[in-house]
């Protein structure tokens, strides 16, 4: 199975549409697409600030923002299925469909290392893949990424999160971090032999 990250930078992206019909016609049975909070998050972020919020609070209305991206997505492609669990994640994988997680479960009672602005929708794509024992992670981002970086570069850069380098050290399965332009690639590496050439 993969895990498929789509950033919310693309929520007014005419990509996007393109994406999520390719995730829902050629993920069947192997594809879990986690959403970005993208323009749901930027309230969190001015709230937070205005009201000097503690991180937790920040965290799960950042989960909220996520969710809200994964039903926008969801209205776009209804073939999409939308989970609440890893297990329905699973279940869903197993009836032959594409799953689109709403990440419910990631809303905590108490701080932990994770709930900080330093972890985002990037690096919960990465927890969520290693948990599931996925075969590949891709993030799918809306700006040029220049394929010489490392993903800790990637994260001085903003491309992802802080803690994404940290996290993906070591990890058992290819991680790829492509512009949103790239939907015939994907469309090749889904249907090809795993490769994914630069």
């Amino acid at each position: 199975m993969w895990v498929v990250k789509i950033g919310g930078s693309l929520h007014a992206n005419p990509l996007l549409q393109g994406w999520l019909d390719l995730l829902a016609e050629c993920g069947g049975g192997r594809v879990i697409v986690v959403a970005g909070g993208g323009a749901f998050r930027e309230p969190v972020r001015h709230v937070q600030d205005h009201w000097r919020l503690d991180d937790l609070s920040a965290h799960n209305m950042a989960v909220l923002a996520m969710a809200q991206s994964a039903y926008l997505m969801h209205g776009l492609n209804p073939a999409l299925q939308l989970t609440r669990s890893r297990l329905d994640i699973r279940r869903v994988l197993h009836k032959g469909q594409a799953a689109l997680w709403l990440p419910f479960e990631l809303q905590r009672k108490r701080p932990t290392e994770r709930t900080n602005w330093q972890v985002t929708s990037d690096s919960i794509a990465l927890e969520l893949a290693s948990y599931l024992n996925a075969e590949r992670l891709v993030l799918v981002k809306s700006c040029a990424i220049d394929p010489a970086l490392s993903l800790a570069e990637l994260g001085s850069q903003g491309i992802v999160d802080e803690a994404f380098g940290t996290l993906a050290d070591g990890a058992a399965f290819p991680i790829d971090v492509v512009e949103c332009s790239e939907v015939a690639r994907m469309r090749a590496l889904l249907l090809g032999d795993g490769r994914y050439v630069a």
